[in-house]
């Protein structure tokens, strides 16, 4: 019960990974405060984790909200604070693929909403629970990623820049919190077989690319990345056991995640897990 007696706002937490990562929060103990746009789907989830709730005052509650929205976001961080005792962690995992297609054809407007979500989503909720970790001295947040963030990805532009930079955000975050107890990371899942897989085989490789939609259509064969992969890194984030471990993207799949406590300082001191730029050198050239 690696989480036991700790208090989580999980995002889009009503289908796919999000579902995948509340129903292992409350598996490993913690109280979840489940948040999506969908609320009928929220209280179906609902349904099927209160049984899963072990320890003595669990709690496994639902808010409808936007993460775009500013005051949907606080009024999360509110709702929260009446529930719990206290927030300790926040997993930011609503997301959407958006438009698909080349820039200058897709629609804009949904460009933008897929940035709004992705990206202000997740700065949104930071702000709105970070005052309340501050004062705690303690706090865990995880941020989701993916592939957008470390290749580019034609016909998904809207995904791959909003993604990109919630991992810049994340790295920021961690060190305007760095000393106070608050550690912010954020994950990279593998290629799960969820909604945005389906999004992508429908737009066609006319769209998304012959090369990716023909890697799409192996992932949708061979299964995808399991969501418990995902689900197993966010649980660790949001433990004790990954105190000290800020500011970094984490593989659920490539990275020795489990014995990263064992590592804390050699990667406080690294730029390991990180973004940067690649010069010659890193190469073995010199220009």
């Amino acid at each position: 019960m690696q989480l036991s007696g700790r208090s989580a706002i999980i995002t889009g937490a009503n289908r796919g990974l999000g579902c995948a990562i509340a129903t292992a929060y409350v598996k490993a103990g913690a109280s979840v405060l489940l948040v999506a746009r969908d609320a009928p789907l929220l209280q179906s989830v609902q349904a099927e984790l209160r049984p899963l709730a072990s320890e003595p005052g669990q709690q496994v509650e639902t808010m409808p909200c936007d993460v775009s929205r500013p005051d949907d976001c606080a009024a999360v961080a509110a709702r929260a604070e009446q529930l719990f005792a206290e927030t300790t962690i926040l997993v930011n995992n609503a997301g959407v693929y958006g438009p698909m297609g080349k820039i200058e054809d897709i629609d804009w407007e949904q460009w933008i909403r897929a940035v709004e979500i992705n990206l202000f989503g997740t700065v949104l909720m930071c702000r709105s629970i970070l005052p309340r970790m501050r004062e705690r001295c303690y706090g865990k947040i995880v941020n989701l990623s993916g592939g957008g963030a470390t290749a580019p990805l034609p016909g998904i532009s809207a995904y791959a820049a909003s993604k990109a930079a919630v991992v810049r955000m994340t790295e920021t975050m961690a060190e305007e919190v760095r000393g106070t107890g608050i550690d912010i990371n954020a994950i990279a899942p593998g290629a799960l077989n969820t909604r945005l897989l389906a999004e992508v085989l429908a737009a066609g490789p006319e769209k998304v690319g012959a090369a990716f939609h023909e890697r799409s259509l192996a992932q949708q064969r061979q299964g995808g990345t399991p969501l418990e992969k995902g689900a197993s890194l966010a649980v660790f984030l949001g433990s004790a056991a990954s105190d000290g471990i800020s500011g970094r993207l984490i593989s659920a799949i490539w990275d020795p995640w489990a014995a990263l406590p064992e590592k804390t300082e050699q990667l406080a001191k690294s730029d390991i897990y990180t973004l940067r730029r690649i010069v010659p050198e890193d190469r073995g050239m010199k220009w």
